[in-house]
């Protein structure tokens, strides 16, 4: 990344732009971007936090434990996988959660580590990017979405598995 800067920078110099007033321009465009997203950005960290507060996380992770136990998911992992799709913000204090209980060299803290980094936060890029076009008709984008978290999480615990030589 440092280097595609970089060259980035030598181009523009080379091209004799003012990067600074580039910058700023471009700045200024993304402002009305930003404005219309905010909306929708509040709305869902708003969301999450009613989820959380209310108990509801609970009586998610209950009602998927079946699927969770099989896919092989402790149940510590079981709250990471439930919000992940919700709130990224979420989802990594559960991990900071998981690897200061476990510690972040045991099989639960590289199984979640995995996890994050294999699954998205499908309902917030929903609600932020349909949202800020106006699309209200998400087809299959969200059950497709869905399912690739799915699998993620699968091949994460598979590789750590694997990684620990667990059963």
């Amino acid at each position: 990344m440092p280097a595609l800067i970089l060259a980035l920078l030598v181009w523009a110099l080379i091209k004799k732009v003012n990067i600074y007033e580039s910058f700023v321009e471009g700045a200024k465009e993304a402002f009305p971007t930003i404005k219309r997203i905010l909306p929708y950005m509040a709305s869902m960290l708003i969301a999450m936090t009613v989820f959380r507060a209310s108990g509801a996380m609970t009586y998610l992770t209950i009602a998927l434990s079946p699927l969770t136990s099989l896919m092989g998911m402790p149940t510590e992992l079981v709250p990471l996988f439930a919000l992940r799709p919700f709130s990224g913000n979420a989802a990594y204090a559960l991990l900071r959660d998981v690897l200061f209980t476990h510690g972040a060299d045991s099989f639960l803290g590289v199984a979640a580590s995995l996890i994050l980094g294999s699954t998205e936060t499908i309902f917030y890029t929903v609600a932020l990017y349909y949202g800020s076009i106006k699309v209200t008709k998400t087809r299959v984008s969200i059950p497709v979405a869905l399912i690739s978290g799915v699998v993620g999480t699968v091949a994460a615990l598979i590789f750590a598995r694997m990684m620990f030589k667990v059963n």
